[in-house]
């Protein structure tokens, strides 16, 4: 998984709330054999049903046709779990979505493939809204894991909060594999220590071999 630690790019505003996966990536489309992820990102919303663009989604708009960035509203991402709804997401370059909440499963999904869930809090949440539809894709916004900050142009920074093994997760590039063998000494120091006082373990781990 490639590492994030700072992007920049720009922020494009889809702030709603609840919206789910089969939105962003609709199940029906996964049907295809040859499935384009880039397509794929919120399909039945951005086409009509003729197959030409809906002019007034967001995303088909001149100045967000190619943004990095997605600040939207509560619930982002319930519904099922599916891993391309975040796969879609990474074909298109969004490498950080900044809401006021995630669906628990769709968040570990970002996680688990270099994708930075940010959320922040009513007042900072309003304000970065704010700042992002009076930008208009004008210029780009950096968002800072190390320092866990996002800037932008003409405005002060805005702070974020992300548990500290999320962000070493990101930082170094780690899925649940490569987060269990950064700790394979202290796992076999610990199995070494409960073999020592409980002899059957050491036992179950031979019989294991």
């Amino acid at each position: 998984m490639e590492p994030f630690r700072t992007h920049t790019g720009i922020a494009v505003p889809l702030t709603r709330d609840d919206i789910n996966t089969d939105e962003i990536a609709p199940v029906a489309a996964m049907r295809n054999l040859k499935l384009d992820y880039k397509a794929l990102l919120f399909m039945r919303t951005r086409r009509r049903d003729d197959g030409s663009e809906e002019p007034e989604f967001v995303l088909n708009k001149p100045q967000f046709r190619n943004p990095s960035i997605l600040v939207t509203g509560h619930n982002f991402g319930a519904g099922s779990s599916r891993e391309a709804a975040v796969w879609s997401m990474l074909a298109n370059n969004i490498r950080v979505i900044v809401a006021r909440s995630f669906a628990d499963i769709y968040r570990e999904n970002c996680l688990q493939n270099g994708l930075l869930p940010v959320v922040l809090d009513a007042n900072a949440a309003d304000a970065f809204e704010a700042w992002v539809i009076a930008n208009d894709g004008a210029a780009p916004f950096t968002v800072d894991l190390e320092t866990q900050r996002i800037s932008g142009p003409g405005g002060p920074d805005i702070v974020f909060d992300i548990a500290p093994a999320d962000r070493t997760r990101l930082l170094e590039g780690l899925d649940d594999i490569g987060l269990t063998l950064k700790h394979a000494d202290e796992i076999k120091a610990w199995e070494q220590r409960m073999a020592a006082a409980q002899p059957w373990l050491q036992s179950a781990r031979e019989n294991r071999r």
